[in-house]
């Protein structure tokens, strides 16, 4: 994933990229737990701290910008 990430943080992507990364992640926590409960994949991201790339990625977005801000 931090792979993944790397590389996408400077790449502006549009919302649909975004919501097939975030699907892909959730369809492997599915499988993973054999669940197709929302719910408990919410659960299961949240205890084992699991975030979707959604969030990953705007938060290295502001981090990146903020770097770039203290540089001036």
């Amino acid at each position: 994933m931090p792979i993944l990430l790397y590389g996408l943080e400077v790449y502006n992507l549009d919302k649909r990229s975004v919501h097939s990364l975030d699907f892909t992640v959730n369809r492997f926590i599915m499988k993973l737990f054999q669940t197709s409960n929302m719910e408990i994949v919410k659960c299961c991201q949240s205890l084992f701290g699991c975030e979707l790339p959604s969030v990953l990625l705007a938060k290295r977005y502001v981090k990146f910008i903020v770097s770039m801000s203290n540089l001036s």
